[in-house]
């Protein structure tokens, strides 16, 4: 019978998006965390996104979030974060991790492959 493939660190994914507010970006991170879809969410500090909408110039402040996950959770995580945020279109970008420290990164998927919660 064949094995299933060992999960590797090419598995981790780093999800970048930004909210509003604080309390959306704490909502959104223990949502992502008690789920299961994310091993953790860092929250910046506030900034100042300047971007084009409709033709328009327009800047904001958001609070960025940073997720870590894995491709297996990536799919589910990003309608989650759709689900709970308040754009029309929300900022979701997801990167490959290339590498890191193989202890953190097993964590990561580890925390990832437990079963998601509703």
């Amino acid at each position: 019978m064949p094995h299933a493939a060992q999960p590797s660190e090419s598995d981790v994914v780093v999800v970048f998006t930004n909210v509003p507010d604080p309390t959306l970006g704490k909502h959104v991170a223990h949502v992502l965390l008690e789920k299961g879809l994310a091993a953790c969410v860092n929250l910046g500090a506030p900034m100042l996104s300047m971007y084009r909408w409709r033709g328009e110039i327009a800047g904001d402040e958001e609070i960025p979030l940073i997720i870590k996950s894995t491709r297996d959770r990536q799919a589910a995580l990003c309608d989650e974060i759709i689900r709970l945020h308040p754009y029309e279109v929300p900022e979701i970008v997801v990167l490959p991790v290339q590498g890191g420290l193989p202890a953190y990164l097993q964590w990561v998927i580890a925390e990832t492959r437990k079963p998601i919660h509703e």
